[in-house]
């Protein structure tokens, strides 16, 4: 008699199947059937865990972000650590250090998987805006930060770097520009946030090496 797999592991495996051919062929040449036949399921059996491939590659997104919002906001919570370093370890939580993730950086970054790559920079805003905000809301009662506005001046911060530091397709640039971009990021944070120059830049100095 043929038992069934537990659904949690085949979902994962329809997953691990779907990533490996989005990065190999990208999203839109990849087709359901290439899902079904390496995955060795029936098509039903696809169906029951997704609508579609677009279901799949949110489902992709989620289980890739999870695991780094899950650590970023555990960091902002602790109220143990000191503002300005519980700031800068919340944002470090979010790089992609290991192989793993600087594969899928390089997945998602391939012009026919730009859906994707939108998608997860929407996760980021939408995930780590008020994470942020939250520590920003700490700093201000601790006299640290001057603004009236600490969600948007995350949201702002979040939307210019993921399209300043993260996407080369929307914007070249050489080292040198990034250097200065970094820099010019920084000057404008720090005014947002209502701190002397200099101070925040000394604090996430190596961030974005």
């Amino acid at each position: 008699m043929r038992t069934s797999k537990d659904p949690i592991i085949r979902k994962n495996e329809i997953l691990d199947v779907a990533s490996k051919l989005f990065a190999e062929k990208g999203f839109d040449h990849t087709s359901t059937r290439e899902i079904i036949d390496q995955a060795g399921i029936a098509r039903g059996t696809l169906y029951y865990h997704f609508k579609s491939k677009e279901e799949i590659m949110d489902a992709l997104v989620e289980r890739t972000t999870a695991e780094l919002f899950a650590a970023a906001k555990k960091v902002a919570a602790d109220q143990t650590i000191p503002v300005y370093q519980r700031f800068v370890q919340t944002v470090l939580a979010l790089r992609l250090d290991t192989s793993d993730g600087e594969d899928m950086m390089d997945f998602v970054h391939k012009p026919q998987n730009a859906l994707m790559h939108q998608k997860m920079q929407t996760a980021v805003v939408t995930e780590i805006t008020p994470v942020l905000a939250s520590i920003v809301e700490d700093g201000i009662q601790q006299g640290i930060f001057q603004t009236d506005y600490p969600y948007e001046t995350m949201e702002m911060a979040i939307v210019y770097a993921t399209a300043a530091f993260d996407d080369q397709e929307l914007v070249p640039q050489s080292e040198e520009i990034q250097l200065q971009r970094v820099s010019g990021f920084f000057y404008l944070l720090e005014r947002m946030l209502g701190v002397e120059e200099g101070k925040l830049a000394k604090e996430m100095e190596g961030m974005f090496e």
